[in-house]
């Protein structure tokens, strides 16, 4: 489980105290519309950020190449001081800060293709030169943020929504105009997935159209860049994914290709 030294790499002290204080013993309790405690949320929370921060580890020093960490809670909505969208603490922010703190990363690159922007990540990154957050999502569709326009203190955001309907042509040109460029030319130390599969056309939260071919074909590209960027190494969070047909058909793509087999994309 990740300890607070790991949860602070992202979100002050007085926040994850604050979080934990709102575990209920019994029951639920309602931390936003959508966003719910049980009994378990809490150490489930703390056993996903700390699965990324091992993830970190074991990737930075080579005992694996890439890393995938199956976890819920998902992390990308969760701002520096603010859970929501079912999200407590950021994981893929984690992982990057531990890459830098621990490991020396100077520039780590974060790629977000859930179907919904990740807020989170964007907040906390916001005004760091230092990590590159690129999405593509729906829009518009919650939470609302992630337009062209938001491009952080030193242009290191890199928004590329898409259109409800949007399949897999508009989402492969999105990645190949405006977000793969933006990556090879960040030439991170490091490059994190936060790795949603609500864009999936089984997926009842929203409408585009993506498919398992999908994320593996934007997995082979990304893997293309770790290997002329930073000796292959990718750690991969999972964020959302409804529809569980969807979902372990679109993992297990990923999966496949980060272990190197042959799949078609």
């Amino acid at each position: 489980m990740a300890e607070m030294e790991s949860l602070t790499l992202a979100h002050p002290e007085p926040y994850v105290v604050s979080i934990r204080d709102m575990s209920p013993r019994e029951g639920v309790v309602r931390v936003d519309a959508d966003t719910i405690m049980s009994p378990g949320t809490y150490e489930a929370a703390l056993r996903g950020a700390g699965g990324a921060v091992r993830a970190v580890d074991e990737v930075m020093t080579g005992q694996v190449a890439n890393a995938f960490v199956a976890m819920r809670p998902p992390g990308h909505h969760a701002e520096r001081v603010q859970a929501m969208g079912f999200c407590f603490f950021n994981n893929a922010a984690i992982a990057a800060r531990r890459a830098q703190s621990r490991h020396g990363a100077e520039r780590v690159a974060i790629l977000d293709w859930d179907v919904h922007h990740g807020n989170g990540t964007q907040d906390i990154f916001w005004s760091d030169a230092s990590v590159m957050y690129c999405s593509t999502h729906e829009a518009p569709l919650y939470p609302g943020t992630g337009a062209l326009s938001e491009t952080g203190e030193h242009g290191t955001i890199v928004n590329a929504p898409l259109s409800a309907g949007d399949g897999s042509d508009a989402f492969r040109e999105a990645m190949e105009t405006a977000v793969l460029p933006r990556i090879d030319s960040f030439a991170p130390d490091l490059i994190i997935i936060s790795a949603g599969f609500d864009a999936h056309w089984r997926d009842p939260l929203a409408s585009l159209n993506l498919t398992e071919s999908d994320f593996a074909w934007a997995t082979h590209r990304l893997m293309s860049l770790a290997e002329t960027h930073c000796g292959r190494r990718i750690v991969s969070v999972l964020e959302g994914g409804y529809d569980l047909d969807g979902l372990s058909k679109s993992t297990a793509a990923h999966l496949d290709v980060l272990m190197g087999r042959d799949v078609r994309t």
